[in-house]
């Protein structure tokens, strides 16, 4: 194991281009919440910036988050210090407007359940083709995961009814709130006003809207991929049936942003979790050692392993260099290597 650790700490690459502006999109509440950027070289896979803003009298993180595209965990593992409801006019609020692009195919729509996150590649045929587009989203609880793999959008419904599955009519009833077989379109409809069906077996697993918008950035859904009611709207309207949808989960990913490699990650839930509101953990720095490895040989840099052991711990989603130049030459500590497995 050490030797692994080894040699990927000690790996050298060469420097890569620079990387494209990122551009704001629709930041008003009530339209598109999604940051647009242009889409980088292949061998670039960073974009955006973070920014802090100055909240005002009304604004909640829930509020900002929606107004920036970014969801409810999100802005708050980003502002641990400020108060959900009650930020305070004039507080300083970080908004994490950073991503590094998943590891996969950069086509039709990719979602990354770890970071709660959806990214769309609009195709050729598109107006806005050479950019990337990201939405926060909501995902699948421990008892209700989200399925991953490749699928494709296979039927799209506006104004849909619900017809709950048996196994949330049961969970409901059990509850004693129990639902009707057939909701239908509506301010009632969880569904919100556009779904979008995808071929994964069961037929059952959708992404759509919501009537309850203050959830989104959540483990809440029972497998499905909830958006902001505006942000599938837009989707809806440009997204043909047949459009290709892969679903990852990956909890570390790792980046160049000019010299420098970053990586972000984020919390996940322990194996024994039981629900969704349990506590969650940073991954295992074997995860972050093997995410680092493999983007590598694009860079010409030697990883600080106190940072990337610093960046696991802290388990934030916020993208943050790992890398130390070519002139602070390092030795590695064999001492400290052991405390990287735990």
């Amino acid at each position: 194991m050490n030797e692994t650790i080894r040699a990927v700490m000690g790996w050298r690459v060469q420097t890569i281009g620079a990387l494209a502006a990122g551009l704001w999109l629709s930041l008003a509440s009530g339209t598109a919440s999604a940051l647009m950027f242009p889409l980088p070289p292949e061998d670039t896979n960073v974009i955006g910036e973070v920014q802090v803003i100055a909240a005002d009298e009304e604004d909640t993180l829930l509020s900002l988050g929606r107004r920036y595209g970014i969801g409810y965990e999100e802005m708050r593992r980003a502002n641990p210090e400020v108060d959900v409801w009650l930020p305070g006019e004039g507080t300083q609020v970080t908004i994490p407007s950073r991503f590094i692009l998943p590891e996969a195919a950069r086509e039709g729509i990719v979602i990354n359940l770890a970071e709660m996150r959806l990214y769309y590649y609009p195709g050729a045929e598109s107006d806005n083709t050479g950019m990337v587009e990201t939405y926060p989203i909501s995902v699948g609880r421990m008892d209700w995961s989200t399925p991953l793999g490749k699928s494709q959008i296979t039927e799209k419904t506006e104004n849909p009814y619900w017809f709950p599955p048996e196994s949330i009519l049961t969970e409901r009833r059990e509850q004693g709130r129990p639902l009707p077989e057939a909701v239908p379109p509506g301010p009632d409809n969880p569904l919100g006003r556009h779904k979008l069906r995808l071929d994964i077996p069961g037929g059952a697993y959708l992404i759509h809207g919501t009537n309850e918008p203050r959830g989104i950035g959540m483990r809440v859904t029972h497998g499905c991929i909830r958006m902001f009611p505006e942000d599938v709207e837009s989707l809806y309207e440009r997204l043909p049936s047949g459009s290709s949808v892969e679903i990852v989960n990956q909890p570390v990913k790792a980046g160049w942003l000019d010299d420098q490699l970053l990586v972000e990650v984020h919390p996940i839930l322990p194996p024994e979790a039981e629900n969704a509101f349990d506590n969650v953990e940073p991954p295992s720095i074997m995860e972050a050692v093997l995410a680092v490895a493999r983007v590598l040989e694009q860079g010409d840099v030697r990883v600080d392993h106190e940072r990337l052991a610093g960046a696991v711990n802290s388990a934030d989603g916020l993208p943050g260099a790992v890398s130390r130049s070519n002139t602070h030459q390092i030795a590695l500590d064999e001492a400290k290597l052991p405390t990287l497995l735990y």
